[in-house]
């Protein structure tokens, strides 16, 4: 295990729980001293419970001295984002028209299976308003940074759960993904993040954003990604579209030997401008995988860019749902999130027909593509992080968020298992991350080969937690 527990897999935690080195009590306190330190500037918690999670850390204290733990990860610090409802604690969603003086009696399937195996639940991180863009500021909380320089955005829409792994303030957290929301921070902030098949992990209540919407695992470690996916993938009653429970393990299908599996490797996916240093951070990522045995072909899987309909497929979803807001709402919420409403409103049923067909058509052809190939293999990100406070870099050519994030909403659309990890470093030192993506209902192949990129270039031990 690292110096400190801050610094920590959950795994490592795990091990030493079971020798006897470390209780779930030392390290509950360790992320909350972390969260203490680093919040005020980094902003990734909208709530922090410090005596409930100590409460939970004590129970599981207790269990772990007796040889009976309750689950796979029982006494591990962790978070959710404000967007999975849990009892006892309003969830807000980053806005300011959500009143938080009701009762909160309910705990969404992500909670639930979280208390169910132990996890300790510090608190709950940012989001953007609704969750509807790819940075981390909101009216109701401000803006969120990122660890590795809080001058820059930690990425979003789970940016905060992006920066509270990252800095060391729990082991874990579990993001939501509607068009790269896991993804995006995971990269940004240094750490693996997984979008899985949709339906993979249960949600509840429904999204509206619909078939785009996922939840998905953010964790130091692609191990402790699997572990968090074991615990997440229940079936719930009350989501009509959860698939069934998978067959075996995540935490087991990590260790399959992928060498000689089919990659194919897709620079710019044919239409995206690619930053030149982080292209080349992630083709020299590529050719280590190659080396260690997988068999990398450069290939584009050949679609054009679907941003219009994924574009009608967000607004609607938006619209849907601040239509269900109070009277006067709309000179409250986020001036982006207003202008999204409204474009929202503008389309037809046919025009959401279409872009589901759209959405269909696109799925299709990937599946034809994964005939030929296992996996692909892109950037997750075409830009470095940027100034913090704004939605798209400043001065550059991108007028909307979809316009820089051109790797990852597509793979929503298709309802793929898409997962991110670290492939190296700018000459700024910002993280740069590489992305996997597999065929539907292939989540532990996914898994696997994001693995072996961990195995052959692992990450350095100077994680933003070990500086001041």
């Amino acid at each position: 295990m690292t110096s400190t527990p801050a610094l920590s897999t959950a795994s490592e935690l795990l091990a030493a729980y079971s020798a006897g080195e470390l209780s779930p009590v030392e390290a509950t306190r360790t992320a909350l001293e972390t969260i203490e330190k680093r919040d005020p500037e980094l902003r990734a918690y909208t709530r922090v419970e410090p005596e409930v999670a100590l409460d939970a850390a004590r129970a599981s204290e207790e269990r772990w001295r007796t040889g009976n733990p309750i689950g796979w990860l029982d006494g591990v610090p962790a978070s959710v984002k404000d967007m999975f409802l849990t009892e006892g604690w309003p969830t807000l969603r980053g806005s300011r028209c959500i009143d938080p003086d009701q009762p909160w009696e309910i705990d969404s399937p992500v909670t639930a299976r979280m208390r169910e195996h132990g996890l300790v639940l510090l608190g709950k991180t940012t989001t953007p308003e609704l969750a509807w863009k790819a940075v981390t500021d909101s009216p109701l909380d401000g803006v969120t940074r990122n660890p590795w320089n809080p001058a820059l955005t930690p990425g979003g829409s789970s940016g905060g759960s992006g920066a509270a792994v990252a800095a060391g303030m729990g082991e874990l957290s579990v993001g939501t993904d509607g068009g790269g929301s896991v993804r995006i921070p995971a990269s940004f902030c240094g750490i693996v993040g997984f979008k899985p098949t949709a339906g993979r992990i249960p949600l509840y209540p429904a999204s509206p954003f619909g078939p785009l919407s996922h939840a998905g695992p953010m964790a130091r470690s692609v191990d402790d990604t699997a572990l968090l996916l074991d615990v997440l993938t229940t079936t719930d009653h009350r989501d009509p579209n959860a698939l069934p429970p998978p067959l075996s393990s995540y935490r087991e299908a990590v260790r399959r030997d992928v060498r000689g599996l089919r990659a194919a490797f897709s620079a710019d996916l044919g239409y995206v401008d690619v930053d030149p240093e982080v292209a080349r951070i992630v083709a020299a990522a590529v050719t280590q995988l190659a080396d260690a045995g997988l068999h990398v072909e450069d290939a584009d899987p050949g679609f054009t860019d679907p941003a219009d309909a994924f574009g009608i497929l967000w607004s609607t979803g938006a619209a849907k749902w601040l239509d269900t807001f109070p009277a006067g709402s709309e000179e409250l919420v986020d001036p982006g999130l207003r202008r999204v409403w409204q474009e929202g409103r503008t389309y037809s049923a046919s025009d959401y027909l279409e872009a589901s067909a759209t959405r269909a058509a696109l799925g299709i052809h990937m599946g034809e593509f994964h005939s030929r190939f296992d996996v692909l293999i892109t950037p997750t990100m075409p830009i470095e992080p940027f100034e913090a406070g704004h939605d798209v870099p400043p001065g550059g050519p991108y007028e909307t968020w979809p316009q820089w994030t051109r790797f990852t909403y597509p793979f929503n659309m298709t309802q793929q298992p898409a997962i991110t990890v670290p492939a190296g470093f700018t000459s700024a030192g910002l993280p740069v991350g590489l992305q996997i993506v597999g065929p539907r209902h292939s989540d532990d192949l996914v898994l696997a080969v994001a693995k072996l990129v961990e195995e052959i270039n692992p990450w350095p031990t100077d994680r933003p937690a070990d500086r001041p």
